[in-house]
């Protein structure tokens, strides 16, 4: 099974809502949501600071943590929660399609890689306007 990864944003609701419903405010969060049901993914999930992996239907408070400012260390002890929860969903999962910045999937690749699951990141490089243009020109 492929799946999509995306990350959180730090636009979020004022409000507790679903995880899918809370980083709406972000115009890049929305295309990307909107590219990814578009495509052959049989689900998708959220990388959160706070949280880890989210469900889009999770209901969540606000918030305001993110991985781009944590230590190293703190950053690799997020990845292992990731990786249990991954593991708990007790999905085939063959590829994951990374739609998020590096500090959200650096310490999980590898580790994803050696358990056999392919790890694609289709933005890889590409800045925040280059990564709208592409949900743009690849949605209808």
């Amino acid at each position: 099974m492929k799946i999509a990864l995306v990350s959180c944003t730090k636009l979020k609701a004022s409000h507790s809502c679903n995880a899918r419903m809370m980083y709406q405010p972000s115009t890049l969060f929305k295309k990307a949501v909107h590219f990814i049901e578009q495509n052959n993914y049989k689900e998708w999930f959220i990388l959160s600071g706070k949280h880890g992996l989210l469900k889009q239907h999770d209901v969540i408070e606000p918030y305001d943590v993110t991985l781009n400012h944590m230590k190293a260390s703190e950053r690799k002890t997020w990845a292992q929660s990731v990786l249990k929860q991954l593991a708990s969903l007790d999905l085939n999962i063959t590829q994951i399609d990374f739609y998020a910045g590096v500090t959200y999937r650096e310490y999980l690749t590898r580790d994803l890689e050696q358990k056999g699951i392919k790890c694609n990141i289709p933005l890889k490089g590409k800045g925040i306007g280059e990564q709208l243009q592409y949900f743009s020109y690849h949605t209808k």
